[in-house]
């Protein structure tokens, strides 16, 4: 748009944009940019040589100066923020690399030109002395300036503005925001896939989503539409060509956006349909000749009102924020919200490779396929057997047409409704059938991509907002991930570490249910869950209900069922037979203590111990644990014994055969304590299981539960497990009581007593905020016997106690919420559907936090 005499002073300039201000030097460019845009948003020459050379009249560092605001310039408008450019550009070269940045980004040129008299600008070159430059420059640059006014529309710009001086004083400047910005519909909206000419079956799909449709006799409106519950229709193009009544769908979809209960972007099969309309030599190929004989039905008024119709549609919208992208072919994350001709040729085609495939037909490069946009992006235009999620992406066209589905997405919902075509009213030049009996997303998966899960990353969580993962951790997690783990599609999640409660008062004591119970009461939790701590090792169970289902939601196609993997996300079992003997039995327990149904699901995750220790800790018990013991038990008793022979001769030993004596009852205790951990394996019958939190279910992270409701449930599987299943002791606790913390406590020693390993103490809630923030998922209170084993069999020893009580907990409470918030959000995340790399996101994330120094006893 140009205008040289505004008369309402009004610069309407794109919310995206370029902004070149153009004029002679002293027309007042500096000042102009500083009235009306942010500081942020204004690049100045003179202020980028100053960068380069600590002075901003050099003229001998002009090539560098305009380097580094080209870059700047380059990376705004990748972030799609206006960008301002103060400098004279009155040379067509200068402008000619600017266009250029706009054009690469997709990003309209404005032209905002300041025709300031050359006296008035020389006069204020005078008045200042970095300016003292002669008359001829200014006229020099002004000869230019009027020169290239001519030629501003040719070089490409979308706006020009030329002001004299009373419009430069008077100006406003008004964002306009750009044809593809709707990020104020927020919805609910309902997005409809090609509807090719099939009315009948969009007449269904709108009454199977709640719309009311009715004929009027209206000469201006042919149908009246009621929206359930303020909702609107969204139609991704290809409403025409190859099915029966495409003139039918026209008159629907213009009704209903003319009543504002639809928003509608174009199809390439619209596009090719318009030109036809307007005369162009088009071939009447791929449907277009029905749609002219439908047409033939309508009057000229209707055919011009279409014209209309498709000339006002725009290539895509970004809607809700920015959370939804709506396009028929698709729309990368660089052209989001952008307007240029690239962009609607992407928007109404999507790329090709060039190739042709075996059925003569383009080659459509997959772009979803590379998509990392935070935006959802719904689009249409290449049928698909069935919608599917994929890369944060989705496809709506399931090929009604060509027999298959019209398929439409609830949003904010992400729920998907179809109904079934009539007929074949096309034949396909491909088939539709799936080529692969995994999902997109599942075959996308298959190789995952280094640069998703390395570097820096700010992972965002639902519980502690954004964490932090530092590179030389992410490639520790990385390399053990790669190394050790199961196969990447099992691990939806790992288990946080356990923070031990805080050191107790008493003095024969390292650690004491009451000061688990003083740390929850000092957040204001004031009811908790005392459970058993089971003398065994983490496990986490992947249990599908069939072979069919762990290929369908898990992408396992080896005919596996499940999985039993340690906390670090290593097999458990070496012998497969025995785990698929495991799987099998954990999966009839559930299915005879009727869970499959309770909770609406054919999969579960479960967070369990498995027991023995011995069984995954075998090694560890020989060469850690049992050596230590053996050799205590060698070298103490006879160290007593020696002492006690100088004793008799009348040595004053009395002090070192003590300690002596303690030792080797020490170590005693420390051998017979991980022998109560320690059984032979041999086959199925010896395995126990202990679940205590079924973490996820198809549709479902159940860590909105409280963890009455996991025991209950689990209690119900043990009931139906044929003893491979264990329930969990607990005892609820009132912490306002002091009874019943004393009870807690007496059982604690009752546990311990009995070569118990001792209680986890849980605030009821599942995911608890206290009074100040999040308070820890849950505290061990270990036993003195147990803790030998952790410290060494003399550790209960005055000395060495006093020693331990200095422990810190600080850094090991702030990874166990950190690892408790990944570990959530990776099951959120899977269960969410999203692609495995945001998945393994947080489980690198979580794997990196344990590869953090933290004393390991803890």
């Amino acid at each position: 748009m140009t205008d040289s005499n505004l008369t309402r002073y009004t610069i309407e300039i794109p919310e995206l944009s370029l902004v070149m201000l153009m004029g002679a030097s002293g027309s007042g460019k500096s000042t102009f940019a500083k009235q009306h845009f942010l500081p942020t948003e204004i690049i100045s020459s003179d202020f980028c040589r100053g960068l380069v050379a600590d002075n901003e009249n050099d003229q001998s560092a002009s090539k560098e100066a305009f380097d580094v605001l080209h870059l700047i310039a380059d990376k705004r408008l990748q972030r799609g923020l206006l960008t301002v450019i103060d400098a004279t550009n009155v040379q067509a070269e200068a402008r000619k690399s600017l266009l250029k940045i706009a054009k690469a980004n997709h990003c309209l040129p404005v032209a905002v030109v300041l025709n300031t008299p050359e006296k008035e600008c020389h006069e204020r070159n005078q008045s200042r002395p970095d300016r003292q430059f002669g008359p001829h420059v200014v006229r020099n640059q002004a000869r230019q300036l009027r020169s290239s006014l001519k030629r501003l529309k040719k070089e490409g710009f979308r706006h020009t503005y030329a002001l004299n001086p009373e419009q430069i004083e008077k100006a406003q400047i008004k964002r306009v925001p750009l044809w593809t910005n709707k990020k104020y519909e927020q919805g609910p909206f309902d997005i409809i896939g090609d509807v090719h000419g099939c009315f009948d079956e969009l007449i269904m799909l709108l009454e199977k989503l709640g719309y009311q449709m009715t004929q009027t006799d209206n000469h201006e409106l042919t149908y009246q539409v009621t929206a359930p519950e303020g909702r609107k229709v969204i139609f991704l193009g290809d409403l025409v060509d190859r099915g029966p009544k495409s003139n039918h769908v026209l008159r629907l979809v213009m009704d209903m956006v003319a009543q504002n209960a639809a928003i509608c972007i174009p199809g390439n099969h619209e596009n090719k349909l318009l030109r036809k309309l307007s005369g162009k030599n088009v071939n009447l190929s791929h449907g277009l000749a029905e749609t002219m004989e439908q047409l033939a039905e309508e009057t000229p008024e209707f055919i011009e009102k279409l014209k209309d119709f498709i000339n006002s549609l725009v290539s895509h919208f970004v809607l809700d924020d920015g959370k939804l992208v709506v396009a028929h072919a698709g729309m990368k994350e660089a052209y989001q919200g952008r307007g240029s001709g690239t962009v609607r040729s992407f928007a109404l085609y999507g790329e090709t490779t060039g190739e042709k495939d075996e059925y003569g037909l383009p080659v459509r490069y997959n772009w979803a396929k590379d998509y990392r946009g935070k935006a959802l992006v719904v689009y249409g235009h290449t049928p698909v057997p069935e919608a599917e999620f994929f890369n944060n992406t989705i496809c709506l066209d399931t090929g009604c047409v060509f027999g298959g589905e019209l398929t439409a997405m609830r949003y904010p919902e992400k729920e998907l409704l179809s109904v079934p075509a009539k007929q074949v009213y096309y034949e396909p030049s491909k088939p539709l059938n799936p080529e692969s009996s995994l999902s997109s997303q599942q075959q996308d998966d298959e190789v995952l991509n280094i640069e998703d899960v390395t570097g820096k990353r700010f992972i965002k969580t639902s519980i502690k907002n954004t964490i932090c993962v530092e590179p030389y951790y992410a490639a520790a997690a990385l390399e053990q991930l790669s190394r050790f783990t199961v196969h990447p599609k099992w691990l939806n999640y790992l288990p946080p570490t356990m923070s031990p409660c805080a050191t107790s008062k008493l003095p024969e004591l390292l650690e004491h249910p009451q000061e688990a119970f003083d740390y929850y009461e000092s957040q204001g939790v004031l009811q908790v869950v005392c459970e058993e701590k089971h003398m065994g090792s983490r496990a986490i169970v992947q249990v599908c209900k069939t072979t069919e289902v762990a290929e369908q939601r898990f992408g396992i196609t080896s005919g596996e069922q499940g999985i039993c993997y340690t906390r670090t996300g290593r097999r458990f079992f070496n012998n497969k037979q025995l785990e698929a003997e495991f799987i099998d039995q954990v999966a009839n327990s559930i299915t005879q203590a009727g869970l499959w149904d309770e909770l609406n699901t054919d999969w579960m995750t479960l967070d369990c111990e498995l027991m023995p220790w011995s069984a995954k800790a075998m090694e560890l018990i020989r060469q850690q644990y049992a050596s230590v013991g053996s050799a205590a038990n060698a070298i103490y008793p006879a160290m007593a014994e020696t002492l006690k022979k100088a004793e008799n001769r009348g040595l004053a030993v009395e002090a070192l055969l003590q300690k002596a004596n303690v030792a080797t009852d020490n170590a005693k205790a420390f051998r017979e304590s991980y022998q109560h951990y320690c059984w032979p394996v041999n086959g199925l019958a010896d395995i126990k299981l202990a679940p205590f939190h079924i973490m996820a279910t198809e549709d479902a992270v159940h860590s909105d539960k409280d963890h009455l409701w996991h025991m209950n449930l689990i209690k119900q599987l043990a009931d139906n497990s044929n003893r491979l299943i264990q329930a969990t002791a607990y005892k609820v606790v009132d912490l306002t009581l002091a009874d019943e913390q004393q009870q807690a406590i007496d059982w604690w020693h009752r546990l311990v007593a009995n070569g118990g390993e001792g209680i986890v103490v849980k605030p009821m809630e599942f995911i608890c905020k206290g009074e100040n923030g999040w308070v820890q998922p849950a505290l061990k209170v270990r036993g003195p016997e147990y803790l030998r084993i952790i410290y060494g069999p003399n550790y209960s020893m005055p000395e060495h106690l006093h020693e331990l009580k200095k422990r810190s907990l600080g850094k090991k409470r702030r990874l166990a919420l950190r690892e408790f918030a990944l570990g959530i959000e990776a099951l959120e995340r899977f269960v969410n559907k999203n692609p495995l790399r945001e998945i393994h996101e947080c489980i690198v994330g979580l794997v990196a936090s344990t590869t953090e120094p933290v004393d390991p006893r803890l």
